[in-house]
């Protein structure tokens, strides 16, 4: 899986496998836009941003949570 890279005083930071790519995101189901709309955490770059961004924009165009998704998924 790629992952995203976060730029930092002109080097890479770590790998981030926790962030998916915007590629990921576009390919993204409903399901694992929920997972990644509900546990991603903060990203800490303005790319990561973007890609949250456009998680929860997908996500909700999808039609967002309901409760079953929510149960599917956990907590």
């Amino acid at each position: 899986m790629e992952v995203s890279r976060t730029h930092v005083e002109g080097g890479m930071m770590q790998d981030r496998p926790d962030f998916p790519t915007m590629e990921q995101v576009e390919k993204a189901d409903h399901e694992q836009l929920a997972k990644w709309f509900r546990f991603l955490p903060s990203g800490d770059t303005d790319e990561q941003q973007k890609i949250q961004d456009r998680i929860a924009e997908r996500f909700k165009a999808m039609g967002g949570m309901n409760p079953a998704l929510s149960k599917k998924i956990g907590f």
